[in-house]
């Protein structure tokens, strides 16, 4: 049975987007700490940092990595005709959320460990004093904290954006269902007061093991206004809950944040 649609949060209260100079910077390994056995914290230092924003707690920064028996990578040019890298074309990247940023220098990154990750093998393998490249991020999506009723979903692979948020976070009620094990995510997350959460088990989204995080939703009342929707992790299942929320519990998609972070092969 479908619910009746949803009204729409007044407009001073929708996300914003901003733009940021697209710029590339070099970034060395100052320190790295296994964080919850599930992650390594990696702390980088440039002073090509200087400028670096993030505004948004899910902000997407492009990691760009050497090739295997390269060192290091040169920073590329940005010319009028798009970006040029010294070797003709784009090196191997990923996308993760700056953890932290202390507004001169330092940035720290959680590189979630999994099996033939590029990223994570990286972050495996990395030394103080090895050396990335980072772009961007080029925009950011700036939320609301205080929005009154807040939900999130994701796997390991967005923790990184919810441990971000939560720090700022205020919200009349919080529900968190993440796909992880509960050791882990109390772990990595730590303080969880004020946030109703449901462990889901690592390994488990996908479509077909949505049911029964679809049957909790349904117990969920949101309310008519006042609300953000925070949908992540495998692409799929990320289509299939927006879905959910704008379609079958009438939400307004501009509260419903859905945001693919891989894909199932």
């Amino acid at each position: 049975m479908q619910n009746t649609p949803k009204n729409k949060n007044t407009d001073t209260r929708a996300p914003k987007r901003v733009q940021n100079e697209l710029r590339f910077r070099a970034i060395t390994v100052a320190n790295k700490t296994l964080i919850a056995d599930s992650f390594w914290r990696v702390d980088f230092i440039s002073a090509d940092l200087a400028g670096f924003n993030s505004a948004g707690f899910d902000d997407h920064t492009k990691i760009f990595f050497p090739d295997a028996g390269s060192s290091k990578l040169q920073l590329p040019q940005v010319t009028e005709q798009g970006i040029v890298w010294e070797t003709g074309k784009s090196p191997i990247s990923r996308e993760y959320t700056p953890l932290f940023f202390d507004g001169k220098e330092k940035l720290t990154l959680d590189f979630y460990i999994h099996n033939g990750g590029v990223a994570s093998d990286w972050a495996t393998q990395a030394k103080i004093g090895d050396e990335l490249v980072i772009g961007g991020p080029r925009g950011s999506l700036v939320v609301p904290d205080d929005y009154g009723f807040q939900l999130y979903v994701t796997d390991e692979t967005g923790l990184p954006a919810f441990k971000r948020r939560k720090a700022s976070l205020q919200a009349e009620e919080c529900h968190l269902f993440a796909f992880t094990e509960q050791a882990t995510g109390h772990d990595y997350l730590e303080d969880l007061d004020g946030i109703t959460v449901n462990w889901l088990g690592s390994g488990n989204m996908s479509t077909a093991n949505l049911g029964q995080l679809i049957a909790l939703l349904d117990n969920i009342s949101i309310p008519t206004q006042d609300y953000f929707i925070w949908l992540t992790g495998e692409g799929q299942s990320v289509k299939m809950l927006s879905d959910y929320f704008t379609q079958r519990k009438g939400c307004d998609p501009t509260y419903v944040r859905a945001v693919a972070y891989w894909h199932q092969k």
